[in-house]
């Protein structure tokens, strides 16, 4: 009997269990452990040693990609690990000799579109004042070993499930001396020929508080950039006359992700800033951006700059460096949960599909978009030429069955006129419009029917 009893209550957990997210598997622990073991390199520069086996650029990628191995042996080899790299020639800035640069890369790849990517990453190198100092200690705990931290955590929760799309896991180097890494890694998904849907880049997500004591221990800064990077002399003529400047695939992919947030009130939020990264700086989303990829940075919301960048010291009794001593791993913990539901999520939707627009010289609006791998539902969205974010309810949800489908007014669509609908009434001057594409309770991020609007390189329009 109490056999029986506990037979029955092992059943009755079972579905909670599947049910269970994966981003509630992130612990502070393995996090902090992991920023630890970074730590422990001594220095991670990107000119310090490629063969000690204890320190330097060389051991601290080897260790990555020995992880990434570890994770994968625990899901039947689910993940491909891979060094992706190549050596850089002299720069005259902050590349003095031919220096290799090595990515720790893992692919998780899709059960039903491997073409389909969706890359997370973070930079494994660091740095002290002087950035051709190579010999001398550099911790680099927040910056970026709490970013490392986060793809490995996101990789040990994500990668026992299966997804539609592939995830790729990525940790960088040469970022502090040139953004060397990212370039690498954006050339690569380009000659793989990779759909790249979304590049969720993590850089300096392990603190909570500043120099000056103001605190903000609920919300990760998310940069978007506006005017796209890889714009054509046309493409820009035409964004100029009819809009779309704050409508890019990333400041849609930041939208996306601050809805996300939204709907786990007491978990990590977004604080939107509109702008490509911080001023003066950069981080590795730009070699993507630079590619027509879609591509977002986190990063704490509210920088202490005496724990970045810094030689370890002691001066008029203020201690900098970047220690671990001075992160906040619960922070850094709500940061990765909330990478972790984004890079699920996007996994599971379909692509966002590219979308024109007709309303010149019209009392109504046309819309039209692309099909898309794994659509069967698609949301039309518009809103003010003014307003900052799309309205959380669909204008209109058309809802595929079989080779027809039916609008949520109950009229018929068939396959072949599915991919376009017309607003009556709708003057086109006044709104912004936008179609998203979903599979069942997962959406793609809104893609926006304006000049380069589109989740592709702008090359490929």
């Amino acid at each position: 009997m109490i056999k029986r009893a506990l037979l029955l209550a092992a059943l009755a957990a079972a579905p909670l269990a599947a049910q269970t997210h994966p981003a509630e598997q992130v612990t502070e622990d393995r996090l902090r452990a992991d920023v630890e073991t970074l730590v422990g390199f001594g220095t991670r520069h990107t000119l310090s040693s490629q063969d000690d086996p204890q320190r330097g650029i060389g051991a601290a990628v080897n260790w990555a990609l020995d992880e990434f191995r570890r994770i994968g042996a625990k899901c039947d080899n689910c993940l491909e690990v891979m060094p992706v790299g190549e050596v850089i020639q002299p720069d005259g800035r902050r590349i003095p000799t031919p220096t290799l640069v090595r990515n720790a890369v893992a692919i998780q790849r899709g059960t039903e579109r491997p073409n389909e990517v969706v890359i997370v990453q973070g930079h494994i190198d660091s740095r002290v004042s002087d950035a051709l100092d190579f010999t001398s200690d550099a911790p680099g705990a927040n910056d970026d070993g709490s970013g490392s931290a986060l793809v490995l955590e996101a990789a040990r929760v994500l990668s026992g499930t299966k997804y539609p799309s592939t995830i790729i896991y990525a940790l960088l180097s040469g970022e502090e001396q040139g953004l060397f890494g990212g370039r690498i890694l954006a050339d690569w998904a380009e000659a793989q020929g990779f759909t790249v849907k979304a590049v969720l880049n993590n850089d300096i997500v392990g603190n909570s508080c500043g120099k000056d004591g103001y605190c903000e221990p609920k919300a990760v800064r998310v940069f978007s950039e506006g005017p796209r990077a890889d714009l054509t002399d046309a493409l820009r003529a035409a964004a100029t006359r009819f809009g779309g400047e704050n409508d890019t695939p990333s400041r849609n992919l930041s939208r996306w992700v601050a809805g996300l947030a939204d709907k786990h009130a007491d978990e990590m939020q977004v604080r939107q800033i509109w702008r490509t990264d911080r001023m003066g700086r950069g981080g590795d989303q730009v070699p993507f951006l630079q590619k027509g990829y879609p591509a977002i940075r986190f990063s704490v919301g509210v920088e202490d700059y005496d724990h970045q960048h810094q030689d370890l010291r002691t001066e008029d009794g203020v201690f900098y460096g970047d220690t671990i001593e001075e992160m906040d791993f619960a922070y850094l913990a709500g940061v990765t949960k909330l990478n972790v539901r984004a890079l699920d999520a996007l996994a599971r939707a379909p692509m966002p599909p590219k979308v024109t627009v007709d309303a010149a010289v019209k009392t109504y609006t046309d819309l039209k978009w692309d099909e898309v791998l794994g659509g069967r539902q698609f949301r039309i969205f518009k809103r003010t030429t003014d307003a900052p974010a799309w309205p959380q309810e669909a204008e209109r949800v058309i809802e595929m069955k079989g080779d027809h489908g039916y609008d949520e007014g109950g009229n018929f669509v068939s396959w072949r006129t599915a991919t376009k609908f017309t607003l009556e009434g709708v003057r086109g001057d006044d709104w912004i419009f936008g179609v998203a594409a979903c599979a069942g309770d997962y959406c793609s991020p809104v893609s926006s029917a304006v000049p380069g609007g589109a989740f592709e390189p702008v090359a490929k329009e």
